[in-house]
């Protein structure tokens, strides 16, 4: 069986750590193509698992969306999703539910992961429990830090076992990342990874506050 290309559209803010976060791959930075009528960059990222080789071609909008959105073309046969947000900055996650329209509108039901990213910096704005949007939407979520590739297998492995079928699927190699460019507080992180953790039970609030 040929190894499974699987296109993975990249959707968040401009400034939210998306270039940035598809850059840690090296091979899939050496081997990225550029669509120059969509103004994207296609960053094929492989993984060997335990089901053997899988590779996302994840398509990065290159600034795109600073236009006002990104055309349909981008997301047409899209079978995976990672929107992003930057946990400094409330705007990008107010901003996730317009993200996550367009993506459902054009692809349908594709397996999505929510991903906040920049957990590195010490200034946190969105605290994990007004996190919740992945909850009403059935997503997976993620704190990453892209800098210091905290996580970064995370969506990848998540989209992996949702789009094989196989719940216990796993990474049997580490992909080569770029050296880390920033230190996270591994305490401070677990707390907030317990406080994701527990309010996956807690009820939903009433009002969209996050909206």
């Amino acid at each position: 069986m040929a190894a499974p290309n699987l296109k993975l559209v990249l959707v968040g803010d401009g400034g939210t750590g998306k270039t940035t976060f598809v850059k840690r791959h090296l091979t899939g930075e050496f081997e990225k193509k550029y669509i120059a009528t969509l103004g994207v960059e296609v960053h094929p990222l492989g993984f060997h698992t335990t089901r053997g080789p899988i590779t996302f071609n994840v398509w990065d909008t290159a600034g795109q969306e600073k236009f006002g959105g990104l055309r349909d073309a981008y997301y047409i046969q899209g079978q995976a999703a990672i929107i992003m947000f930057d946990v400094t900055a409330r705007m990008t996650y107010k901003n996730v539910p317009n993200w996550h329209r367009d993506l459902v509108r054009v692809c349908g039901e594709v397996p999505i992961v929510l991903c906040g990213n920049k957990v590195d910096v010490k200034d946190r704005k969105v605290k994990p429990k007004q996190i919740t949007f992945h909850r009403k939407k059935n997503l997976q979520y993620y704190d990453i830090s892209a800098k210091s590739n905290y996580n970064f297998e995370k969506p990848f492995l998540y989209l992996a076992r949702k789009l094989t079928g196989d719940a216990s699927l796993e990474l049997v190699a580490a992909p080569a990342l770029a050296p880390s460019e920033a230190t996270i507080d591994l305490n401070e992180q677990a707390k907030n990874e317990a406080i994701i953790a527990e309010s996956l039970n807690a009820p939903l609030p009433e009002e969209d506050d996050d909206l």
